[in-house]
């Protein structure tokens, strides 16, 4: 078979991965296929099938493929800068998708899509990063921003520029998060330290601070395991005693 047959084949696979995607979804493909299909729109002209098998064995699975850095894609024999850039690419476009799906829509409705994409947005990550989902008096979604990255405490996280952020906002609460690059979902005492804090001086400027979520493997949240309830009921007695003072 010569290079003009054998790009006319691979051309004729490519279409036939399309037209299945069109009639069935994505759940009709396997993650070799996907990779096979999005390789090939940097390089339409190449086979891409043994490129996609050969990422997926070096890093693991289909997620970690796509959050791998270019320099370790292009490690990979047939995958260049074309082809890469296309991995990439999407993986931006989705963490764009999942960002705009809970823009303006109750916090409590989209709990569970506001994990897809914290989690999306953090996993694989060698270093800390802090997010902050900003919400208005009725707890739809305004914004999502990354406040700092690095490692994660009172040092590095400034409360002051949370609270001046959310008050551009025009926020009421907030929902804070932060990953463990090492996929612990134990909270340490510096996040339960931070989060009092900030709990505390949210809670003076009349915002409400309604969870601190941790992405590891999984993820873990301060309002579901009661946290946020006696950080809460802390941050009441202090008031208090303020006001008596």
């Amino acid at each position: 078979m010569d290079k003009k047959q054998w790009q006319q084949k691979g051309q004729g696979h490519r279409a036939r991965l399309r037209d299945r995607f069109l009639e069935k979804g994505i759940n009709s493909f396997s993650d070799t296929e996907v990779l096979e299909l999005l390789l090939s729109f940097g390089t339409p002209r190449a086979d891409c099938k043994e490129q996609a098998r050969a990422l997926l064995q070096k890093f693991g699975s289909f997620g970690q493929v796509l959050d791998a850095p270019l320099s370790l894609l292009q490690e990979v024999k047939g995958v260049g800068p074309k082809n890469s850039f296309a991995l990439r690419f999407v993986q931006g476009v989705a963490q764009r998708y999942l960002r705009e799906r809970i823009r303006g829509k109750h916090y409590l409705h989209v709990a569970a899509d506001v994990a897809d994409y914290l989690v999306f947005s953090m996993r694989g990550l060698k270093r800390e990063v802090f997010t902050v989902i900003f919400l208005d008096s009725s707890h739809a979604v305004i914004e999502s921003e990354t406040v700092a990255e690095g490692t994660v405490n009172l040092n590095t996280i400034y409360p002051r520029e949370i609270i001046a952020k959310a008050l551009k906002h025009n926020a009421a609460a907030l929902v804070v998060a932060h990953n463990h690059p090492s996929g612990s979902l134990v909270p340490s005492a510096k996040d339960i330290t931070l989060t009092k804090t900030l709990h505390f001086l949210s809670s003076a400027m009349q915002l409400q601070l309604l969870d601190h979520l941790i992405i590891g493997d999984g993820v873990y949240s301060f309002n579901e395991k009661g946290i946020m309830d006696t950080i809460r009921k802390d941050t009441q007695k202090v008031m208090a005693a303020l006001r008596r003072d």
